[in-house]
């Protein structure tokens, strides 16, 4: 470009500007920096499913170093310990898993209908998921002895989710579309507690029938008792 075009054009400067940053930041070793970085996360991305699949002991380091491509060496220069990487892995697989729980919610206005709809997610959005199951459902049973990291993690992602759906709740009972006397934290709790445990009985009779009948016992339950009279006259009336 000629300098003299460069006044008139102040994104290009600044682009460029950003370029030659970039390159004095590899240059001091920036760029190892992100590379190591990228690096880590590409090993907590293939180490996700194995831990997901196999549990925290199961894990061997020889399927580590298979998926990723590394010797030990490489593998725990980016982390101080398996643990420590089977947690990273951990909250990697609950992140996609709790996304897809959720996705496509915050376009419904009505907050019964939008946790109706974190039902159906957790039944139909499980295909392209981390492989395994549900992350939260498998480390929970994995971590229940001997793991107290592990089992820390998980806890806090069931707190998070419990917390989501308890806001979500409570935002319904403020705009009048939840039922006043619905007490939004235990909803939460029969919620997640419907869904997972429906879901490990699926897994161990392997057919769908238990997931799907709990799915649709939820739906009803919050049709039928959680929907405020006034909301539903609204919606029959739309």
């Amino acid at each position: 470009m000629h300098p003299g075009t460069a006044r008139s054009h102040p994104t290009v400067v600044l682009c460029e500007i950003s370029d030659q940053a970039v390159a004095e930041s590899t240059s001091l070793g920036g760029g190892n920096v992100r590379k190591g970085e990228q690096t880590r996360q590409e090993i907590i991305r293939k180490a996700a499913p194995i831990f997901n699949r196999k549990g925290y002991s199961g894990a061997a380091l020889s399927d580590l170093m298979r998926a990723t491509g590394l010797e030990k060496g490489g593998i725990y220069r980016h982390f101080e310990s398996k643990q420590e990487l089977a947690a990273d892995a951990f909250a990697h697989a609950w992140k996609i898993s709790f996304d897809a729980r959720f996705e496509g919610t915050e376009e419904i206005s009505n907050t019964v209908d939008r946790l109706k709809q974190v039902v159906r997610n957790f039944r139909d959005r499980r295909a392209g998921l981390v492989p395994g199951g549900c992350p939260l459902l498998n480390t929970a049973v994995d971590s229940d002895d001997g793991n107290p990291p592990l089992r820390a993690k998980a806890r806090q992602a069931l707190s998070f989710w419990l917390d989501r759906l308890q806001s979500i709740a409570e935002e319904g009972q403020r705009r009048g579309e939840l039922r006043s006397d619905v007490d939004c934290a235990k909803l939460a709790t029969l919620i997640v507690s419907t869904l997972e445990g429906s879901l490990m009985v699926s897994r161990l009779q392997r057919k769908e029938e238990p997931l799907d009948s709990a799915c649709r016992h939820l739906e009803e339950y919050l049709e039928s008792r959680v929907r405020a009279q006034k909301s539903r006259v609204s919606k029959a009336q739309s």
